[in-house]
């Protein structure tokens, strides 16, 4: 899945969708497509002197951000609910990086079909 293709996924096709299962590129590309639109929100917020489209970008990008998270999960086997260890401190945040480099599971499984990287 390309770049474009994974932020037209996860910001149009599937915004607020925790079902199904994403591959680590759509997951990966959707990471690298927020993290640069914070970027850029934060270079305009800091030449306006406020913050607003660093806030509305933020917002704006929480569900598309926790629904590829959960989905990625789904994509190893796990349930989106192990999103929640992210919350313990070091381990949960390593644990989590752990799974979401991981291999997909080749197979479907009960949270759907293999990602076809495609749209």
């Amino acid at each position: 899945m390309s770049f474009m293709d994974a932020m037209k996924t996860c910001y149009q096709l599937k915004y607020v969708s925790f079902e199904g299962r994403a591959s680590r590129s759509e997951y990966w590309w959707l990471q690298l497509g927020y993290c640069l639109l914070a970027f850029v929100a934060g270079i305009i917020d800091g030449v306006l002197g406020m913050s607003i489209i660093g806030t509305v970008v933020v917002l704006g990008s929480l569900l598309p951000v926790i629904g590829a998270a959960v989905r990625r999960l789904h994509d190893t086997g796990r349930s989106g609910w192990m999103l929640l260890l992210g919350f313990i401190p070091i381990v949960g945040f390593i644990l989590l990086i752990v799974w979401m480099v991981s291999d997909g599971q080749p197979m479907d499984n009960q949270y759907g079909g293999v990602p076809t990287n495609t749209l």
